[in-house]
C-alpha cells in the first residue's frame, strides 16, 4: 500500500485507540510531518489534499479511492487494504505507532 494510506491507517488507529484525533501525524518512511484534521468519522489529510470519511468498521480515503477495514483490540489494529489487496497489523503505544504492512513485508513507523 501506499504512504497516505499507510498514514492514514496510523491516523485513525491512534483516534480510535487513544480516544482522540491528532493534528499531525511524523512519518519516518516520509521524514516529515503531515498535518491531518479530524479523526473517526471524518478526518482531513492536508498533504494529499482529501477527506477521509470514517465507520466503526473502517474508513475511505478519497484522495487514495482506497477502502480501508479496521478494526482494533486494546492497543492493537490489523485491517485491510481493498485498494491493494493487502492486510496489515500493528500497535498503538502513547503516541507511537507501529505499522506491519503485508504487501510490503516491513514495518512502519509513525509520531503523533
Amino acid at each position: 500500500m501506499n504512504e497516505a494510506v499507510r498514514r492514514a491507517i496510523g491516523h485513525q488507529a491512534v483516534a480510535k485507540i487513544n480516544g482522540r484525533p491528532s493534528g499531525a501525524i511524523y512519518s519516518y518512511e516520509a521524514g516529515k510531518y503531515i498535518h491531518m484534521s479530524g479523526g473517526g468519522s471524518s478526518a482531513y489529510d492536508y498533504d494529499a489534499s482529501a477527506h477521509i470519511s470514517g465507520s466503526s468498521s473502517g474508513f475511505y480515503h478519497y484522495g487514495e479511492s482506497a477502502h480501508v477495514s479496521l478494526s482494533t483490540n486494546g492497543k492493537s489494529f490489523q485491517g485491510y487494504d481493498y485498494s491493494s489487496s493487502h492486510h496489515f497489523s500493528g500497535t498503538v503505544n502513547g503516541n507511537s505507532v507501529q505499522l506491519y504492512d503485508y504487501g510490503e513485508g516491513r514495518y512502519f513507523n509513525y509520531s503523533v
